[in-house]
């Protein structure tokens, strides 16, 4: 009990390097996963996933289109009425525009998404609501880069793009931002296909009017939806049964009275390219301006509409013909709608053959190995003492075996610069090795344990001052948005904390037992 007590560092390393065993090698050490899954190509050996530089796959960078009026005073119950009058002054769609009210003493700010807005016809739409703009800028807001990073994220995650990751990145020396799409082993042109298509969603009213012509009046966005879901029912059998906001349910109630749907109706014959040829009253649904759902009225929601009771419970079913169409409804009024495009036109493109990728892996593991005999043979002629040099060594690599398993536990996708990062964190780590080493062993004999402890505290501090310094050193790269140099510095920090808290530590105790076992 007692040397357990005094090599308890000891410990928790054989405790760590087993737990990083399990992430890299079991099957479902990591949660939800398995060594066949996992992003881009995964190793059929372990649980590490791969970025595109070391599985094959498609990197792009693209701005996102869009104009910002700044300065503008517009109270928060304004904002819809703004967005409004501006898209019609401009004389683009709705989802076009947005407004956002001031927050902690700063006034608001209204955005286009469109390329076919100048600056100069932005200002005169702001003012001629009232309103006035201390300055237009090309590109968005801070909130709708936010905004795009999670809508974009969540596209690629229901379109079946698995490992792809998305982040917001700046260019260097230039204010611009840039919506960065990573997708392991696709092309160029599938990932442009699907993130070019915004995902708008929109309901329409389609029904005859009094001179005997139809009318398509919008009735719900998605925004309005507050929640979808495919369902079995009694009633009706397969539907996709929509939630409405309670804030729009009263407002859509009526619009579809107005509409002549306060009675059950039938959708005889709905037609997208020539709406005159329709027969009855379809509540139609489109995704990107291209309908998946045409049908009438149930009698139980055309009465809930014409009794006013529909904003106390604002749930309506679309039936469908079977559970297959009803969880394609869905996905399809789930689709993720993106704020903004991106320009493509303007975008990085990075392309990687799977060969290419399978060459830079086996070069990054003959570049791990040269490392390591590298410094192995600088150790051992540095200390011509195998029972010394070699623990050092296993140290080293048990500081990069656990890190490994950090990386799978997390799921993070390995780069080329991540490896670098793992070789700088060889090489930090066998110089504060040798720190330690040198302290104790180059002052004279080690007659007791209180000796060896003043000595290796008298290292420790030392190391821990240059683990400090490397830390606020690569802690900048880590929080700013540059790409490929932020996985690096977060692999490098991640490394020297776990060199400090524990493989250090572990260390000292390893020399202290083979130091004083030899005295």
């Amino acid at each position: 009990m007692s040397a357990l007590r005094e090599n308890w560092r000891i410990a928790l390393l054989v405790v760590l390097l087993l737990g990083s065993a399990v992430a890299l090698f079991v099957p479902g050490g990591v949660p939800g996963t398995t060594p066949e899954e996992g992003a881009g190509n995964a190793s059929k050996v372990s649980n590490l996933q791969y970025g595109i530089q070391l599985s094959g796959g498609t990197r792009i960078r693209a701005p996102i289109v869009g104009t910002t009026a700044e300065g503008i005073d517009v109270a928060p119950n304004q904002t819809a009425a703004l967005a409004q009058n501006v898209s019609n002054e401009l004389g683009v769609d709705p989802i076009d525009v947005e407004v956002r009210p001031g927050q902690r003493g700063e006034n608001g700010t209204v955005e286009v998404f469109t390329r076919n807005v100048t600056d100069d016809e932005l200002r005169a739409a702001i003012e001629s609501e009232g309103y006035q703009a201390s300055n237009i800028r090309p590109g968005v807001t801070q909130a709708t880069r936010e905004e795009m990073v999670e809508s974009v994220t969540d596209k690629i995650r229901t379109s079946s793009l698995s490992g792809g990751s998305v982040q917001e990145v700046s260019a260097p020396g230039s204010p611009r931002s840039y919506i960065s799409i990573t997708a392991p082993d696709r092309e160029p042109e599938e990932l442009i296909d699907i993130l070019e298509e915004r995902g708008v969603v929109r309901m329409y009213a389609v029904y005859p009017a009094d001179n005997g012509t139809y009318v398509r009046e919008q009735v719900l966005s998605q925004n309005e939806f507050a929640g979808v879901a495919s369902d079995n029912t009694q009633t009706y059998g397969p539907v996709a049964r929509v939630t409405v906001e309670r804030s729009t349910a009263e407002r859509f109630s009526g619009d579809m009275v107005d509409a002549g749907f306060g009675q059950a109706r039938n959708c005889g014959n709905y037609n997208h390219s020539d709406i005159q040829q329709t027969e009855g009253r379809c509540l139609v649904a489109t995704l990107n301006g291209e309908p998946f759902y045409a049908r009438g009225v149930a009698p139980g929601l055309a009465e809930s509409f014409q009794q006013n009771t529909f904003k106390d419970d604002p749930v309506f079913v679309l039936p469908a013909d079977d559970m297959d169409m009803a969880r394609e409804i869905e996905l399809n009024l789930k689709a993720g709608r993106l704020p903004a495009p991106l320009n493509f036109a303007d975008s990085d493109q990075l392309s990687l053959s799977p060969a290419l990728a399978e060459q830079f892996q086996q070069n990054s593991v003959v570049t791990g190995l040269l490392a390591v005999v590298a410094v192995s043979l600088v150790v051992y002629i540095r200390y011509g003492r195998p029972e010394v040099a070699f623990p050092m060594i296993v140290t080293a690599l048990s500081e990069v075996f656990i890190l490994l398993g950090f990386v799978a536990l997390v799921q993070y996708p390995l780069n080329l610069s991540h490896l670098a990062g793992f070789i700088a964190v060889i090489g930090t780590g066998v110089d504060d090795l040798i720190i330690i080493a040198d302290e104790i062993l180059q002052q004279g004999k080690v007659e007791t344990g209180r000796v060896f402890q003043s000595r290796f505290r008298k290292a420790f501090w030392v190391i821990g001052a240059a683990a400090a310094t490397t830390i606020v050193a690569m802690s900048p790269l880590m929080v700013l948005s540059l790409g490929d140099l932020s996985g690096f510095a977060i692999i490098t920090i991640v490394g020297v904390l776990i060199g400090v808290l524990v493989t250090r530590p572990a260390y000292g105790d390893i020399l202290r037992n083979l130091v004083l076992d030899e005295d």
